[in-house]
C-alpha cells in the first residue's frame, strides 16, 4: 500500500492509500481538508498541490490538468494524480 504524505498549514500526515487511488481519494478518506469545489471532475483547479517527493509514483498527467494548464513542474489536481507508490504533497492554503 502506497504511504502518501500530506502537508498543509503547519501540519503533516502520513496515510495509507490503495494503488490507483486519487490523492484526493486518499485525503478525503483519511480527513485531510481538501478543496474540491467541482466534486473531484477536474474542472476547476481548487484541489491543486504541489508534490515534493514521488512524482514518478503518480499517474501521468491527463487531458483535464493539461487543459487547466497543469503542465509542467510539480503542480498536479489531485483528483487527476493516481497513486502507484509513496508521495509527499503540499496542498494549498484555504
Amino acid at each position: 500500500m502506497p504511504t502518501v504524505t500530506f502537508k498543509y498549514g503547519d501540519q503533516t500526515k502520513s496515510v495509507q492509500g490503495q494503488e490507483g487511488q486519487s490523492l484526493l481519494q486518499i485525503g478525503l478518506d483519511n480527513d485531510i481538508p481538501i478543496e474540491h469545489a467541482c466534486g473531484g471532475n477536474g474542472f476547476c483547479t481548487t484541489c491543486l498541490c504541489k508534490v515534493k517527493e514521488g512524482m514518478e509514483n503518480l499517474s501521468e498527467r491527463n487531458d483535464r490538468e493539461e487543459s487547466m494548464g497543469i503542465s509542467e513542474g510539480e503542480d498536479r489536481l489531485a483528483c487527476q494524480a493516481n497513486v502507484n507508490g509513496d508521495v509527499t504533497v503540499e496542498l494549498e492554503e484555504m
